[in-house]
C-alpha cells in the first residue's frame, strides 16, 4: 500500500486559513488603507445560508464586495458571517469557506482560487496565471475605471 502526500488538500486548508487569517483582522480592527475584496462563492454549496432573492437571482455563484459598507462580521473555522447591503436592502450571508471559489484583493493584486476536483481533473493541462477581479454585485460599491490584475496560487504545480 502506498501512502502519498496529499499537497493539494494541504495547500487548500492553508489558503482557507490565511482568508480565515484575514478576515479575523478585518472583524477586529476593520478594513486599513484601501484594502477590499471581492469573494466569490457556490450558492449551492452546504452551509451557504442567503435570502431567498439573492439565491433564485445567483442559483449557482455569487461574487460580493466587501468594502465600504459591511457590518457584523463574524469569522469561525468553518467560514464567516456578514451584512451587506443590496440597493438599501441589507442581506446576511453565511458562507463557509469550502464554498469560496475566489478571494481577491485587488487593492494589493492578491487573488486566491479554488478549483472544485471536477475542475481539476478538466483542466489538468491549464495553469492558472492570473485572475482578474469579477465585477461587484453589492450596490454599495464606488465605481472605478481602474481595472486590478491579481495574483493567483495555482496548485498546478503541485500536481502529479
Amino acid at each position: 500500500m502506498t501512502r502519498e502526500i496529499d499537497y493539494g488538500r494541504l495547500m487548500h486548508r492553508a489558503m482557507r486559513s490565511l482568508i480565515r487569517d484575514v478576515l479575523s483582522e478585518v472583524a477586529e480592527r476593520g478594513l486599513p488603507g484601501q484594502h477590499h475584496f471581492f469573494i466569490t462563492f457556490d450558492t449551492r454549496a452546504e452551509g451557504v445560508e442567503i435570502a431567498d432573492w439573492l439565491q433564485e437571482r445567483y442559483p449557482e455563484e455569487m461574487t460580493v464586495v466587501m468594502q465600504h459598507w459591511f457590518d457584523d462580521l463574524d469569522v469561525t473555522d468553518e467560514g464567516f458571517s456578514v451584512t451587506l447591503n443590496f440597493g438599501d436592502a441589507p442581506e446576511r450571508l453565511v458562507i463557509p469557506y469550502d464554498a469560496i471559489a475566489t478571494f481577491v484583493d485587488p487593492s494589493v493584486e492578491f487573488g486566491l482560487r479554488f478549483e472544485s476536483q471536477d475542475e481539476e481533473e478538466d483542466d489538468e493541462e491549464d495553469e492558472v496565471e492570473e485572475f482578474v477581479a469579477p465585477a461587484p454585485m453589492a450596490e454599495d460599491v464606488e465605481e472605478s475605471d481602474e481595472q486590478h490584475d491579481a495574483e493567483v496560487v495555482s496548485l498546478d504545480s503541485f500536481r502529479k
